[in-house]
């Protein structure tokens, strides 16, 4: 028994330099965690809080008619477009089977797109590990 908790001592003291030594450099590694977290997350709330308003919208504007509503609205394709105008264009190319007035939809969600990042740019806003 006796030689067993020697044998912990022993390895503990091997192991207590190294470990201050790890626990800094995750101190480090969680930091920067948390700061690519905080600002990338802002910009990531927004674009998930426009993909819930559009998925909304949607089944408003094609109530009871689901077959009919588009299969996606490509925030990414829309903000690739030079205006405003070529984004209303191809809104309304993608709800043209629509019954309902998609005006304001195409509108409000134009209005949404200005400040959004596209996807790509979410991922590579954080800050560089390797730095």
């Amino acid at each position: 028994m006796a030689a067993n908790r020697v044998g912990r001592r022993y390895q503990n003291k091997m192991h207590s330099p190294n470990r201050g030594t790890r626990e800094q450099g995750l101190g480090v590694q969680k930091r920067q965690a948390r700061v690519t977290v905080k600002y990338d997350r802002k910009e990531l709330q927004k674009r998930l809080d426009v993909e819930k308003w559009i998925d909304d919208s949607l089944d408003e504007l094609y109530p009871g008619r689901e077959s009919e509503m588009p299969e996606e609205v490509n925030i990414d394709g829309l903000l690739d477009l030079q205006s405003d105008q070529e984004r209303g264009q191809k809104l309304q190319d993608i709800l043209h089977s629509c019954n309902n007035n998609t005006e304001a939809f195409i509108k409000e969600l134009i209005l949404k797109l200005h400040g959004l990042q596209k996807q790509e740019a979410l991922h590579n806003n954080g800050i560089d590990p390797h730095h």
